[in-house]
C-alpha cells in the first residue's frame, strides 16, 4: 500500500512538472523519488556541516556545492547553484541573528559593505562575460598563501577588537572594501567570505569574532540578491533547497555557539584551516583541472 502511494505521488508530480514546467516544481524534482535516499542523507549531512563551518569562518560552499552536484549529476548548473543559495542563506541568516545577540555589530560598516557588494557584484558578473578570468584564477592560490602566512605568523592577529578608524573614514573604507570584494565575488567568487574576514581584521582592526559576525550580514545581502535572480529565472529546486536549509540552520546554530563560546582564537584556527583548503582547491582548479 505504501509503495503504491509513493508511485501515485511520483506519477502526479511528473505529470504536474511536465504540464507546468515554469511553476513551483521543476522537472528535475521528480528525480527526488528515484535517486537513492543515501544520496539525500549525504546531502543533508553536507548541508549541516556547511552551515556549521560557514557560521564560523565562511567556506560552506566548499562542502555544499560538490555535494549537490554529485547528488544531481544531470542537473542544470544554474539550478543547482540557485538551490544551493536557497539552502545556504537561511543558515547564514540564523548565524547573523545569533551573532547580533552577543557580538556588538558595527552597523555602519556592515551596511556600507553590503550596499557596495550588491552593486559591484553585478558589475563583476557582467565583466566576466566580457573578459576571461583565467589570470585571476591562477593568481588566487598565491594570494591565499600570503593570507595564510600573514595570519599564521602573527599569533595575536585578530585576538583583540581595536578599531583603527573614525566613523567617517571607516564608512568610506567599508564602501571601498565592499566594492572590491563585490566585484571579485561577481567576477570569480571562491573564498569571498574568508577574504571579508581577513580584510575586517587586517584593515579595520576588528577581532575575528566581530569580523565573522559582520561578514554574515554581508553574505545574507549578497546571497539574497543572487537567490532573487535565480528564483525569478526558475533556477531553484525549492523542496530540495528548503530541506538543505533546515539542516543548514541546525549546523549554523552549532557553529555560532562554538564560535561565541570559544572566542576569536577558535575562529582564527578554523579560518586558517579553511584558507588551506581553499589553497588546495584553487590550485587544483587553476593548474591541474
Amino acid at each position: 500500500m505504501r509503495q503504491s502511494n509513493i508511485l501515485f505521488l511520483h506519477i502526479l508530480l511528473e505529470s504536474y512538472s511536465t504540464t507546468y514546467p515554469q511553476c513551483f516544481l521543476p522537472n528535475i524534482y521528480s528525480n527526488f523519488f528515484l535517486n537513492s535516499m543515501t544520496e539525500y542523507l549525504i546531502l543533508c549531512i553536507a548541508a549541516f556541516s556547511a552551515g556549521l563551518i560557514d557560521a564560523v569562518v565562511g567556506g560552506g560552499g566548499l562542502i555544499n556545492v560538490p555535494a549537490i552536484f554529485s547528488t544531481f549529476p544531470n542537473g542544470i548548473p544554474a539550478t543547482l547553484l540557485g538551490t544551493n543559495k536557497l539552502g545556504g542563506i537561511w543558515g547564514t541568516a540564523a548565524a547573523a541573528v545569533n551573532y547580533a545577540r552577543v557580538v556588538k555589530i558595527i552597523w555602519n560598516v556592515a551596511i556600507s559593505v553590503a550596499c557596495a557588494v550588491l552593486v559591484f557584484s553585478f558589475i563583476g558578473a557582467y565583466t566576466v562575460t566580457r573578459i576571461p578570468s583565467d589570470f585571476l584564477r591562477k593568481c588566487l592560490p598565491l594570494i591565499l598563501v600570503m593570507v595564510a602566512i600573514y595570519t599564521f605568523k602573527r599569533k595575536n592577529f585578530g585576538q583583540s577588537h581595536t578599531p583603527f578608524h573614525t566613523d567617517t573614514k571607516e564608512r568610506t573604507l567599508a564602501f571601498s572594501t565592499g566594492a572590491g570584494i563585490g566585484f571579485y565575488d561577481g567576477f570569480f567568487g571562491p573564498g569571498t567570505g574568508s577574504f571579508l574576514i581577513f580584510v575586517f581584521v587586517r584593515f579595520f582592526g576588528f577581532d575575528f569574532l566581530t569580523a565573522s559576525a559582520i561578514s554574515k550580514i554581508v553574505n545574507v545581502a549578497c546571497n539574497g540578491a543572487a537567490l532573487l535572480l535565480f528564483g525569478i529565472s526558475g533556477h531553484v529546486m525549492w523542496a530540495v533547497g528548503f530541506t538543505m536549509a533546515v539542516f543548514g540552520v541546525a549546523g549554523s546554530l552549532v557553529g555560532t555557539r562554538l564560535a561565541i563560546k570559544n572566542g576569536s582564537g577558535f575562529v582564527r584556527k578554523l579560518f586558517l584551516c579553511i584558507v588551506v583548503v581553499l589553497i588546495i582547491k584553487t590550485s587544483y582548479d587553476a593548474f591541474l583541472r
